[in-house]
């Protein structure tokens, strides 16, 4: 991506080694990605330059082992989820410290060209922009000092979240309801993780603006704790948390994410046309 075009570099995929199954945990493409970067930059010289309003954008990352929530990450959010009972009917809100990280189902998944599907309409789906982490290498047990030497990059997301009584994964885990984009930005273009300036808008009216100083939890203490309970490995996405600012949405309206640092990425929310059942 240079500018408001994009070059073609998926040729760069024939350089990926050949596996076989069981094929190795992790999204091949960041596995490799310190071997495949002179290669795409050779590509970059070759290929032709394409309008970036002319292409659909697909996630940036295409196969997450895992994808990692953080809930009530942003204090001012814990508030404004203790003040809304239909965040989380029914439920108490607890602190981040106290219930851990969740996961969402990796078919969840989805470009910000793909859109976003509504599918319980007569139920309350909210926007969640959040910035997101990519997994660069494997790990376990990871101590803070050495927790951000295993990011490959950063972007954008969109944690779409179903309102209801079922579990946080279950209802975060709609086809569509994790957005990723527009692209990656590899590490070293992030000077300091802890200073990322992120806002989202509906329909052009501003919902949520906040920056990483705002979480709970900084980035690499969210790695320290998911890599106690399970190894990370390249590719796996950390959605970092939401600040405050939820709203729904409905079937019709366009969704913004922008950061100076990540770039800005648009999803139009529509209704599926299978929608689910009536509870």
């Amino acid at each position: 991506m240079n500018g408001d075009t994009v070059v073609d570099v998926s040729a760069v995929l024939e350089f990926l080694p050949a596996s076989v199954w069981p094929h190795p945990h992790g999204d091949a493409v960041i596995t490799h990605l310190d071997k495949l970067r002179p290669r795409i930059s050779e590509l970059l010289k070759q290929g032709d330059a394409l309008p970036l309003g002319g292409v659909m954008l697909k996630s940036p990352i295409a196969n997450p082992g895992k994808i990692i929530g953080a809930p009530v990450n942003y204090k001012a959010h814990l508030e404004e989820t203790n003040l809304d009972k239909d965040v989380m009917p029914g439920q108490t809100i607890h602190p981040i410290e106290d219930i851990g990280l969740f996961l969402k189902a990796t078919s969840s998944l989805a470009g910000p060209g793909e859109g976003i599907e509504i599918n319980f309409p007569n139920r309350r789906t909210d926007h969640e922009a959040e910035v997101v982490v990519v997994i660069g290498k494997q790990g376990r047990n990871l101590r803070e000092e050495e927790a951000l030497d295993h990011i490959a990059g950063y972007c954008l997301g969109l944690d779409m979240s179903l309102r209801g009584r079922e579990d946080r994964g279950f209802r975060k885990s709609c086809d569509t309801y994790a957005v990723l984009g527009p692209w990656l930005t590899t590490a070293e273009h992030v000077p300091d993780p802890a200073d990322i300036p992120f806002s989202l808008t509906v329909n052009g009216e501003t919902r949520q603006k906040s920056n990483t100083r705002q979480l709970i939890l900084s980035i690499a203490k969210l790695i320290v704790m998911a890599s106690a309970y399970y190894t990370l490995y390249p590719g796996d996405v950390i959605m970092t948390g939401t600040p405050e600012g939820i709203s729904p949405v409905m079937p019709g309206d366009v969704i913004a994410v922008e950061s100076p640092l990540l770039g800005r990425f648009e999803s139009s929310v529509r209704e599926s046309v299978t929608s689910g059942p009536p509870y």
